[in-house]
């Protein structure tokens, strides 16, 4: 199973509707927030189930703003990340992760592509799809390859 991580597309979904068109594998897509309104648009043009969390810039959003997801056995926490201070360290979320028994911790708002480990948790910022603060200022997204032998691959990409 194929999972597409995005985030942080603030109303500009142009690379994302082009990362679409270029990954005919994915089997989902998870957007880690500051969707801003555009999530049923994003959902109508995806061909795979779609699912989003609220953002800091997600005001008067339905959308939770966070959520557990399970697949294949592992249990995937979402957090656009703002409200675990993400900007000033990743303890927090890194806690919370754990706390819910999760092995990947997926989250945004930073806008800068990020992957670390915790002992058996994963940690992944996709960085921002259409807004990105990393040095090459290039649109980053994340994959995460759930394998039949039950490891779980997180991997960084640029457009």
């Amino acid at each position: 199973m194929k999972i597409l991580v995005v985030s942080d597309t603030h109303r500009y979904q142009g690379n994302l509707y082009e990362l679409f068109t270029q990954l005919d594998d994915i089997d989902y897509v998870i957007h880690c927030g500051d969707v801003e309104g555009c999530e049923d648009e994003i959902e109508s043009v995806c061909d795979v189930p779609f699912v989003a969390v609220a953002g800091n810039n997600d005001f008067c959003s339905f959308l939770p703003r966070e959520r557990v997801l399970e697949f294949m056995g592992h249990k995937i926490f979402v957090a656009h990340g703002h409200t675990y201070s993400v900007s000033s360290g990743l303890w927090r979320i890194i806690d919370e992760a754990k706390d819910r028994e999760c092995d990947i911790a997926l989250f945004g708002h930073t806008h800068i592509p990020t992957y670390s480990t915790d002992g058996s948790l994963q940690i992944m910022n996709p960085g921002s799809i259409s807004l990105p603060r990393q040095a090459s200022r290039r649109p980053s997204y994340g994959i995460i390859e759930l394998k039949d032998d039950g490891r779980a691959v997180c991997s960084l990409y640029e457009m």
